[in-house]
């Protein structure tokens, strides 16, 4: 398959991956996030050292010294990591041992811990992961670069490659929920609840976040409605190390819930 990203009917602009390094990022959408597109014109392009890579951690001493280490080598060491971890195991020791910011929080939900770890650092640019290996941190260096051509959301797309290593309930589910929120907001997405995304400072900052189990999608849905430069960009999604912590079922019908009251919310802003 091509690494060309696929079309989109909306405002979430794709990234052709194959063209990137001649032909810069593709899309832009006008709208409250136009100021934000100015990206920092004096100071010059955001570098790692204005990077913060940031998740919400659950008993994951099997994969975090990985994922740390991974950030550590994309980004030549000057990322900011910070983990907020309600775990049981030895997960905060290890990531402080491997120079990640801990802040401990009892266990609340995805959504409580991950709204805290992007509204924690100062540092412009906010990248969100999780904590299982299953993303590409060897990524983070091209979406930061499309922070610096304009992004003000950059996407990480699981489905455009075929995600073969998700369980397929899960993968059925996860084209399900994009198929609801692009009728919904009447503009084409490809993968709703990723965890890998990188944001302006100013987008996270400026938007209540009010969703838990469904916060990934939220964390598409509001900026992309509001007019912010939202893209998605294809990336390769890997088998986790360590059990999932989700419940299909409950887990899907509290993001497909969430999916339907952010849309409706949106939409009613608009009026």
């Amino acid at each position: 398959m091509s690494d060309s990203a696929h079309a989109t009917n909306g405002s979430a602009s794709a990234v052709d991956v194959a063209a990137d390094d001649e032909n810069g990022a593709t899309g832009s959408a006008d709208g409250e996030g136009g100021a934000a597109n100015a990206a920092d014109a004096e100071s010059g392009e955001y570098t790692f050292d204005d990077l913060s890579v940031v998740m919400g951690t659950y008993n994951e001493e099997e994969a975090i010294a990985t994922v740390l280490e991974d950030i550590d080598e994309a980004t030549d060491g000057r990322a900011e990591v910070v983990c907020v971890d309600g775990s049981s195991d030895r997960t905060p020791e290890i990531a402080r041992e491997h120079g990640a910011r801990v802040i401990e929080q009892e266990p609340q939900g995805y959504g409580v811990a991950v709204r805290e770890a992007i509204l924690t650092p100062d540092r412009p640019v906010v990248v969100t992961t999780d904590c299982d290996d299953t993303y590409p941190m060897e990524a983070l260096p091209e979406f930061l670069a499309e922070i610096n051509d304009g992004a003000d959301v950059v996407s990480g797309d699981r489905l455009y490659h075929g995600a073969d290593a998700m369980p397929a309930f899960n993968r059925f589910g996860n084209h399900a929920f994009a198929a609801i929120a692009s009728l919904l907001m009447g503009e084409g997405v490809h993968d709703t609840t990723t965890g890998m995304r990188a944001y302006r400072r100013d987008v996270v900052e400026e938007i209540g976040w009010t969703e838990n189990t469904g916060l990934s999608a939220e964390l598409l849905i509001r900026p992309l409605m509001r007019g912010y430069d939202v893209r998605e960009r294809p990336i390769r999604y890997a088998e986790r190390l360590g059990e999932t912590k989700l419940d299909p079922i409950g887990g899907g019908a509290a993001i497909a819930k969430s999916i339907v009251t952010v849309c409706l919310e949106e939409q009613l802003r608009r009026f």
